[in-house]
């Protein structure tokens, strides 16, 4: 492990001014500082004073900006770093202690630095200022030197910005009319005083006793915030509230957030403090309470990303409308990352939150929970792309673990035929408290008694869905593949093996197809493929055989992809087609299913197209396969993955999937279904 330490100590440093009128420019710095461009904002953690008001500390969380290559900040994964400040300001002494220390990638790389304001040992109306920093670098991705480098360079610099920016606020100071600050001195205490500072802390609310945190803890008042709770569940929360604020070493959550996770564990509060701890870390670690101030979603985000907030439901609780029906999953993995897209999933959950406290406070009762509007019209197999459903699962995982109980109904409307596959892909993922919230809805019987009516008033039901109401969501769409990321922009090497273990690569020769055997042990099942033509045209086609295939035997080295069909098979006797030869562009990705009807050997063939004649993919001996390889004609390349799905793991769904045929509104492009009668099959085509 490499390990590279570096020191900093600076000279001492004078202000020709009074401790007290630069302890006064100091504070001017936060909680941002718009001469300090790289200081993004602060947020106190913890504040204490000592009895008489001498002594004054404050923990901050400080977020500054990573000033460094665009490379590097993508291979890091972050933006910004955090570094949290513990200031130590003494008035009786005329000194103020900082010790500062990172949080973001503390296990790689730490940082301590130690500054210190005191008054002139010769002139008490001067102050001088000292600062050390140390700078031990662990281990960084291999960039160890290069970011020693940067970091001395940048902190050098922001010494030197910092001595300005004080300078700065003394002179604004002096312009405003203050010019000297009284020095501190001890108040006497009176008696009425002694007895009132052992009584309840009286914050303006007549009746209510408050914590060191500002929860009420009056029964009433916790009711109008919280809503009726039993004793027991009032206890549980007070339990939980104060062993936090004995334990928890961090800005101690509200009721509100506390009371989820009790919820959620069915106030079992040894459950309940475990899974909260555990969420706590999870956004210290993350940073999550500062991402509704840090994210912007990227413009591209903005507009394919087919979800946004819509008025509130019948309850009162705020809506979220998600047409994830007209939205192009894979495109917006390729094209942002599922990084991007977590985070854009995140904000929406935090702002949720933010949106039920705005709610409760205009309603006078308390709305803890959101409504969303799920629109399934446009769903198809596309949908269903491995990585995207992956990505998805993910995605309900961190929401599941760190935002329970605030998904208060789930409407779901258009529901098409293909739904029970994505249901039964997510549905062991999400918790039965919450699947008990969701209501399907099929064709049009949403408009009808029993529909959205019951949910949502008539002039909220948006447009697009018949109701009165003009929605605002985008629209969604097919994501151009000029936008999809490169594999560098791709980021980390994780990523990439992710995806890598997922696909396969082929490069297929003219004469020398590229083919799959699947064996099919029961009747029903389903077959399903997803890939992209990266080079050439190619003819994709579906084969069932009775008989498993030999491999045709290789010189050593070939290159071309395995060929299986043996050259003394008659097509229509040895073997048949399951699905109509498809003709598949360069660039096009194709995602397709088969429902299989027998037991047997299925085979998927790649061949590149040369005439219309090639359509009838007729197959190869070894002598034309020879050729193939040693002529310099084109060699296509494609990526590809293929999956079966047992008829039981789809509970019931068989006949659902054997009447879909992939639409995707207008984004689809064609979509091609089996004519042979005995089973069927349909790919769809996106370009």
């Amino acid at each position: 492990m490499v390990n590279m330490v570096q020191k900093y100590q600076s000279p001492v440093r004078v202000y020709k001014y009074p401790f007290e009128l630069v302890m006064a420019a100091y504070e001017k710095r936060f909680p941002t500082c718009p001469q300090i461009p790289v200081f993004l904002g602060s947020e106190i953690l913890r504040e204490s004073r000592s009895p008489d008001g001498a002594v004054h500390v404050v923990e901050r969380s400080c977020r500054l900006r990573v000033d460094a290559p665009r490379l590097l900040r993508k291979i890091v994964g972050v933006e910004h770093v955090v570094f949290v400040q513990r200031n130590v300001l003494n008035w009786r002494e005329r000194s103020l202690l900082i010790e500062a220390h990172n949080e973001t990638f503390a296990s790689r790389v730490a940082v301590q630095e130690n500054c210190s304001y005191t008054v002139h040992p010769e002139n008490e109306d001067w102050t001088c200022f000292e600062q050390c920093a140390s700078l031990d670098i662990r281990s960084f991705f291999g960039f160890e030197n290069a970011l020693e480098k940067l970091a001395m360079k940048q902190y050098t610099a922001s010494v030197k910005r910092g001595k300005e920016v004080i300078e700065h606020y003394l002179q604004e100071l002096l312009s405003q009319g203050t010019s000297h600050i009284p020095r501190w001195t001890p108040a006497p205490v009176r008696e009425e005083d002694s007895c009132s500072q052992s009584g309840p802390q009286d914050l303006g609310v007549q009746g209510e006793t408050v914590d060191a945190d500002g929860n009420v803890l009056d029964t009433n008042s916790m009711e109008r915030r919280l809503g009726h709770l039993t004793p027991t569940q009032e206890s549980c929360l007070t339990q939980l509230r104060h062993w936090l604020q004995e334990t928890h070493q961090g800005k101690i959550p509200k009721d509100e957030h506390i009371l989820r996770f009790l919820r959620a564990r069915d106030f079992h509060l040894d459950k309940a403090r475990e899974m909260l701890c555990q969420s706590l870390s999870w956004r210290k670690q993350h940073q999550v309470d500062l991402l509704l101030q840090t994210w912007h979603p990227p413009a591209l985000l903005e507009e394919f990303y087919a979800g946004g907030w819509h008025y509130q439901d019948i309850d009162g609780r705020p809506l979220y409308i998600l047409r994830l029906g007209q939205m192009d999953t894979k495109g917006l993995v390729k094209a942002v990352g599922e990084e991007v897209l977590l985070q854009h999933v995140l904000s929406i959950s935090e702002e949720a939150q933010r949106r039920c406290e705005g709610s409760s406070k205009q309603l006078g009762r308390p709305i803890s929970s959101w409504t969303c509007l799920l629109d399934l019209d446009g769903l198809n197999m596309r949908h269903l792309w491995r990585p995207g459903v992956k990505v998805l699962l993910r995605m309900i995982e961190v929401v599941e673990a760190n935002y329970p109980e605030t998904l208060g109904r789930l409407l779901i409307v258009r529901a098409p035929r293909v739904f029970p596959v994505l249901w039964t892909l997510i549905s062991p993922f999400i918790n039965e408290n919450t699947r008990h919230k969701f209501l399907i809805y099929s064709g049009r019987d949403y408009l009808g008694p029993g529909g959205l009516v019951d949910y949502l008033d008539r002039d909220v039901i948006p447009d697009f869905l018949g109701g009165q109401s003009l929605c605002n969501v985008p629209e969604g769409g097919l994501v151009p593949k000029s936008l999809y990321l490169t594999e560098e922009e791709q980021g980390h090497a994780e990523q990439l093996r992710k995806w890598s273990e997922t696909y396969h690569s082929a490069s297929v020769l003219r004469g020398a197809p590229h083919e799959v055997v699947v064996e099919i042990l029961e009747g029903e099942s389903v077959i399903t493929w997803d890939f992209d033509v990266l080079r050439g045209d190619m003819v994709f086609s579906l084969y069932h055989t009775k008989q498993a295939p030999t491999p045709a035997a290789q010189e050593p080295g070939a290159r071309a992809g395995r060929q299986l069909i043996d050259r003394s098979w008659v097509l229509g006797v040895d073997y048949s087609h399951v699905q109509a030869p498809l003709l598949c562009r360069e660039g096009e990705s194709i995602q397709g299913s088969h429902v299989t009807r027998w037991p047997g050997v299925y085979l998927l063939q790649w061949q590149m197209h040369s005439t219309p004649g090639g359509m009838a993919c007729s197959l190869p001996g070894v002598d034309g396969v020879l050729t193939a390889l040693h002529s310099p004609g084109p060699r296509g390349k494609l990526l590809y993955y293929y999956e079966v799905l047992a008829s039981e793991d789809f509970r019931g769904s068989m006949s659902s999937l054997e009447s879909c045929t992939s639409g995707f509104s207008q984004l689809s492009a064609a979509t091609c279904s089996s004519s042979s009668g005995q089973s069927h099959s349909s790919s769809l085509i996106s370009r």
